[in-house]
């Protein structure tokens, strides 16, 4: 990236036009992974409140969404699920697909979870937000920032004592 500050004009109007040949623009470095396509997605309650303060409903949501992830295409490598959030490394092969499941796993859990609290109409999830994976090493920092959530957050001292959680 540097090694452009030092070229010559011709030089930098060669690396200009193999950049838009390869389909990147020319202006930043290219992202490989982009093609590969993982995103680190989080999802949080609304408010950060504590739905899935219950074994029970943690190992749910997650059953949700390994199922319905795994039957449209999306590939879950890593998450952990946390009382009031959750992180899942996910690889897609339809971007449009990822939202799609997760609306519709969100839906069902505000409904059951409020049925169940008798707590109808109360809004359960804020939203969702991707990143997608730059790197190798990108990659391999957010599987270990996704494995020690529960720690940083309190909720387990080791992550291996967290249940729901793909680090076993």
């Amino acid at each position: 990236m540097y090694d452009y500050r030092k070229a010559t004009p011709d030089q930098r109007l060669r690396l200009t036009r193999d950049r838009l040949a390869h389909g990147f623009p020319p202006h930043s470095p290219p992202h490989p992974v982009r093609h590969e396509r993982v995103y680190l997605v989080t999802a949080a309650c609304y408010e950060h409140a504590s739905h899935m303060s219950a074994c029970l409903r943690r190992e749910q949501l997650l059953n949700a969404l390994l199922e319905e992830l795994n039957s449209h295409n999306v590939e879950a490598q890593a998450w952990a699920i946390l009382p009031n959030h959750y992180h899942l490394l996910v690889k897609p092969r339809e971007f449009n697909a990822l939202g799609r499941t997760l609306r519709l796993i969100h839906g069902r859990t505000s409904r059951q979870w409020n049925d169940e609290d008798h707590k109808t109409g109360r809004k359960v999830w804020y939203r969702f937000t991707d990143r997608v994976i730059r790197s190798e090493r990108h990659y391999y920092t957010t599987l270990n920032y996704i494995h020690y959530n529960p720690g940083k957050h309190g909720w387990a001292k080791s992550p291996y004592d967290w249940r729901e959680s793909s680090v076993h």
